[in-house]
């Protein structure tokens, strides 16, 4: 009930914690009264309150367009003998918000939110708010070498979504959120190519986001082409927005799973979960920790009956879908439903595996790595080139990835092993080289060679006067400043 909500908030800012709730502002359910009204006719008040058109002369969709989840992006409404657009589920019809008047109303539910006291909002599909007026179809993707079991990667989604109209949007959500001082907005934006550009073209600006996270390190592998082209792309993007990082949310295989080097063979290694950990933590921008990540959670191992989501359910068993990821957090070990909840059954299971990762059992070991968490989310508060620097991506020979972040003074050199064997770094022209304690991750140098163990990581403090031209990636790199 909203007297729920209200003393969860209550209790929260007790605690000096902030409130973000989700606002999908891209789509309502079938079942909503906007879209019943809206499906009636083609003259009722609301009839352009969402995406509606005339099928094509064959009686088929009016276009190309598919859906994410499978399918044309275009379902029959034969009350009012047209098509309707739905970029997910055919249950989530996509609002028109072409139509000033639905945006209106899109920011009075916010507002809602807003002066009951919320803190801010993660809005959710912020790339599918918008889509092409003329309807124009997809052009077709380069062909895969294997057919996918989910059809969308087939198109350059140019037209249904993507649009540059979206920037007009997001400044009227701002001037929102600028009525309500220290709300906050968290966007959520695609892995479509570009993804980091828009990161920083959504949150760039007093008339923008505040921050925004993209699904695109959460799409890829974990492999050294791979994260040494994702710091390339995020330096090559500039600094003028705010990234939020998140290797894990609730649409994917957990991360500790999902990048497992040695998937189907073993469980992830402690220390592969602690190169996660320190990686993420240290990367420019805020950082969004999914329930679970800092106890290491696996992605749980459902059976076909206890599955919730639609689009597991569709693609069983290619795709397991997201019900992996979105088990309870289990605080106590040997409590039913680990100490989740003592009513009934919660909505998905607590898998047998995760008892034995419980809060409660972390709590009991130092060495666990809900207190690696801890300590180095304390000791990055310390450290200003983290909190608040510049990156320079390196150009390391794998398996080591690195950087430099940099303010004013202070410069942070961070280097990761993304081997299970050991690798070394020959430190070269750097200067004044100065291990950094207090990360949880001892440095061993020999000479002016590092040496990291399997998985190992390395923070280092280094002088100015490096010479970051031979080192960075791009060939004329050049600090930008600090962050804000």
């Amino acid at each position: 009930t909203l007297e729920d909500f209200d003393e969860l908030l209550a209790r929260a800012h007790s605690l000096g914690l902030k409130v973000l709730i989700d606002q999908v502002w891209s789509h309502t359910s079938d079942r909503h009264g906007w879209f019943l009204e809206s499906r009636s006719d083609h003259i009722n008040p609301k009839a352009d309150w969402y995406v509606w058109a005339d099928p094509s002369p064959d009686g088929t969709a009016p276009n190309n367009w598919l859906a994410v989840f499978g399918g044309s992006a275009w379902t029959w409404e034969p009350r009012r003998r047209q098509y309707y657009l739905h970029h997910f589920l055919a249950h989530q019809p996509a609002l028109n918000l072409h139509n000033p008047a639905v945006m209106d109303a899109v920011l009075e539910t916010g507002e809602f939110w807003l002066r009951r006291g919320v803190d801010g909002f993660r809005i959710d599909a912020i790339d599918f708010l918008l889509h092409d007026r003329s309807l124009r179809p997809n052009p077709p993707a380069t062909w895969p070498e294997v057919m996918p079991a989910k059809l969308f990667g087939l198109q350059e989604h140019v037209n249904d979504m993507l649009q540059p109209e979206t920037l007009g949007l997001l400044a009227r959500i701002r001037g929102l959120m600028d009525r309500y001082p220290n709300s906050v907005t968290l966007g959520e934006v695609s892995s479509q190519p570009g993804a980091f550009e828009r990161v920083v073209t959504y949150t760039s600006g007093a008339d923008r986001l505040h921050m925004a996270y993209t699904l695109r390190p959460l799409r890829g592998a974990f492999d050294w082409p791979t994260v040494t082209g994702m710091l390339r792309d995020v330096a090559r993007a500039g600094e003028d927005g705010w990234v939020c990082w998140s290797f894990s949310n609730h649409d994917v295989e957990r991360a500790v799973s999902r990048w497992n080097p040695r998937r189907g063979e073993a469980p992830p290694d402690p220390a592969f979960a602690r190169l996660l950990m320190a990686l993420l933590l240290s990367l420019r921008g805020s950082v969004s920790l999914y329930q679970g990540e800092e106890l290491g959670l696996t992605e749980a191992e459902l059976d076909e009956n206890h599955l919730r989501d639609p689009f597991g359910i569709a693609y069983w068993p290619e795709f397991r879908g997201r019900d992996g990821s979105r088990t309870p957090i289990p605080w106590e070990h040997g409590v039913t439903h680990g100490g989740f909840t003592s009513g009934q059954a919660p909505w998905l299971p607590v898998p047998d595996a995760h008892y034995e990762m419980a809060v409660s059992r972390h709590e009991q070991d130092e060495a666990a790595l809900l207190h690696a968490f801890r300590r180095f989310l304390a000791w990055r508060r310390r450290q200003r080139a983290l909190v608040r620097g510049s990156l320079v991506p390196l150009n390391l020979a794998a398996p080591l990835v690195g950087f430099i972040r940099a303010y004013e003074e202070d410069r942070v050199l961070a280097v990761f092993n993304l081997s299970d064997q050991p690798a070394c770094l020959d430190l070269g022209d750097f200067a004044d080289v100065q291990p950094l304690s207090g990360s949880g991750f001892p440095v061993r140098i020999e000479g002016r060679v590092i040496h990291l163990a399997a998985y190992g990581v390395a923070f280092l403090a280094v002088g100015a006067g490096s010479p970051l031209r031979v080192f960075a990636t791009d060939p004329e790199p050049v600090f930008a400043g600090a962050g804000t």
